[in-house]
Parts: structure tokens; sequence; C-alpha cells
């Protein structure tokens, strides 16, 4: 039987990254894991040529929110029953990820994935794909239910 020790939960607060935190704190209640929350903040939005001179750049105020805004994404009561570290760095996001999870000797990276496909999918790429591809441990992905017209 495999017990897992750190879970790595990657945080963009939106709705796929909340559904793989749930996955994320089942998973680490189970075992009684050390669950790790991530956000990276995405260099590429302002460590352009044409943004080079951009007033904003994450100070020690910005993370602090951050890592508020991060532990408001739990809900209640998880603090008492798990074990519960914030990790927030500035980077690209699939290699932020993969660095902490070496980092820390995850033994699984729980992520949501939105699932897109065609030009927004080539445009954007697939953060949760890469962190597939280039992980070292397990990667459960997690993606939002589809709705399925005229099913209840």
């Amino acid at each position: 039987m495999i017990t897992l020790k750190k879970i790595l939960c990657p945080v963009d607060h939106s709705e796929c990254s909340y559904l793989a935190l749930k996955y994320a704190i089942s998973l680490a209640l189970k075992d009684e894991a050390k669950l790790y929350l991530m956000h990276v903040i995405d260099s590429r939005l302002y460590d352009t040529e044409i943004y080079k001179f951009s007033p904003y750049k994450p100070n020690d105020i910005d993370i602090a929110k951050v890592r508020e805004d991060l532990m408001k994404s739990l809900p209640d009561g998880t603090m008492d029953l798990l074990d519960v570290e914030t990790i927030i760095v500035v980077g690209v996001p699939f290699n932020e990820i993969i660095s902490a999870a070496k980092e820390i000797e995850a033994d699984l990276i729980v992520i949501g994935t939105h699932g897109r496909t065609g030009l927004s999918h080539i445009m954007m790429g697939s953060v949760a794909e890469k962190v597939v591809r280039k992980s070292h441990c397990p990667v459960l992905t997690v993606r939002m239910p589809s709705s399925i017209p005229g099913a209840s």
C-alpha cells in the first residue's frame, strides 16, 4: 500500500484548482500527509521587454496577501486536522511547480486542469500537461465535471 507523506497542490484560484484542492485535502487526511499549497505569480505577465519598466513587481505585501488568500481557500477546520504549508514563488508556473515538488520531495502533485483544447490550448499551453510530462512524482489531474445537455 502506498502512503503519501507530502502532497503539493498548486492553486491559481480557478474553480478547477479549488476542486483539485478538495481532492488533495481528502488524500492528505487519509494518509495524514503534509499538504503544501502553492501559488505561482507568473513572471511572464510583467517580465517582458514591453513591460520592462512596469511599476508592478511582487513585493512582501503582495506575497502576504497571496498567502492569506491561499489559506482562505481551505475549508474551515482544515488547519486543525492537517499540517499545511504555503509556497509562493514568482516564475513560470510549470517550472516552479516541478522545482517545488522536487525540493520538498513530494509524493504526489494534485493539480486542476482547465481542459482547454484547440487554439486556446496552443496559445496558452497547459500547465498541468507540462507538469505531468516533466514531474518526478505521480500527478493527479482534476478536471471540472462537464455539463451534459439533457442530463440531470
